[in-house]
């Protein structure tokens, strides 16, 4: 069979029954979820002009802790106040609010969104500190449906077909079908789920913590691979091919070929007991990581043989986000860093003056990052 027609036959396939070796490298210039696509590799579909500058900022009045989503012209922003806000992509104006509850008082509380928003035709899709997990309408911020999980999450939804899947501290990872939002089946864990499910070829990966690998069949929620990791997980899976790639709280790396249910490889990225509650950003050659030990670190992808590692003055929780050859990434020393992918070098950084645990979205020819100041700023970065 000729090669274009593998290639169009591929693109009939639903998103979540693609190999992940086509989302390393994704087609969308959308940033719909937390890590960009379904294997959770962190890469960006839309290029970003060589040189940023600062386009607008907005102050959405909380902290943001968790990544934007970013959906044609619009920006989908998740607060602590309990307000998930849709800004405008061109100029940062408030759209619609959202909020997790009708709040009279003021100063009553409001469950708020440490989960990233998943957008994914024309709903959102995000969880609340009190496991409530809602679907809103994306064009005018009205509640489709919710569901009441048993405990807080943040986890970020996945999306393939007819439902969507999350985890919750309740410690399942749940999955219901996205017309109404009814139970399809919940599969417990023994520790709470932190990660969001990466999806490729049918089946959902969440690393948890149980100290497990669970591999488990998305039709059924039955479990088809579990490998004990001997340690705590709260990172997302990234997956590219037959290999899944997860940091630890055990300063690793590790690398699991997950057809087979075995360990590749397991690399430290310090010598520090610092734990890893970043993401990885997979490509071909390059695995990038945060970690507590204040540094972002780059492994061979193959062996993990470490690259180089980038020091910063604060952990480093958020998750890197890979733009052709360049890295983005916060720390929670108040600045947002650019650095070269091959050799770890600075080429730019933005100083926020508060923490970025959160992970930048990258879309549309702009970059957006929100930080953990008070009033809850939001950055967008392109070309002027």
């Amino acid at each position: 069979m000729r090669p274009v027609v593998l290639i169009a036959l591929a693109m009939l396939l639903p998103a979540g029954l693609r190999s992940a070796e086509e989302t390393t490298v994704p087609k969308s210039v959308d940033w719909p979820s937390f890590r960009q696509n379904a294997a959770q590799t962190g890469v960006a579909g839309s290029e970003l002009p060589d040189k940023l500058e600062l386009l607008w900022e907005a102050a959405v009045g909380d902290q943001i802790v968790a990544t934007c989503a970013i959906v044609e012209d619009r920006v989908y922003v998740p607060c602590l106040s309990g307000e998930l806000l849709c800004l405008d992509l061109a100029t940062g104006k408030t759209l619609w609010t959202y909020k997790t509850v009708a709040v009279v008082d003021p100063n009553s509380f409001a469950p708020g969104f440490k989960s990233s928003p998943t957008v994914v035709d024309g709903t959102v899709y995000a969880g609340d500190e009190d496991g409530v997990f809602h679907a809103i309408d994306a064009k005018t911020g009205t509640l489709r449906w919710k569901f009441e999980s048993g405990g807080e999450i943040f986890s970020c939804a996945a999306v393939t077909n007819d439902r969507v899947l999350f985890g919750s501290y309740d410690n399942c990872l749940y999955c219901l079908k996205i017309a109404d939002g009814s139970l399809i089946w919940r599969f417990e864990t023994q520790g709470y789920v932190h990660c969001s499910p990466a999806i490729v070829e049918g089946r959902t990966f969440i690393a948890g913590c149980d100290e497990h690998l669970r591999i488990i069949d998305i039709e059924t929620g039955e479990q088809v691979g579990d490998l004990p990791l001997s340690t705590y997980l709260i990172a997302s899976p990234a997956v590219v091919g037959d290999i899944l790639y997860v940091g630890t709280y055990g300063s690793e790396v590790v690398a699991v070929d997950w057809r087979a249910v075995k360990e590749v490889w397991r690399k430290r990225t310090s010598d520090a007991d610092a734990p890893i509650h970043s993401s990885a950003a997979a490509t071909d050659e390059f695995i990038v990581i945060g970690g507590r030990d204040k540094a972002v670190t780059a492994l061979d992808r193959k062996t993990g043989k470490k690259i180089w590692s980038f020091p910063t003055r604060g952990r480093v929780d958020s998750s890197p986000v890979i733009v052709g050859q360049r890295v983005f990434i916060g720390s929670n020393d108040g600045n947002f860093y650019e650095l070269n992918l091959a050799d770890g070098k600075e080429r730019w950084k933005f100083n926020a003056g508060k923490p970025i645990s959160g992970s930048a979205a990258v879309g549309r020819n702009v970059l957006v990052i929100g930080s953990e100041s008070r009033d809850g700023k939001v950055y967008c970065f392109g070309k002027k």
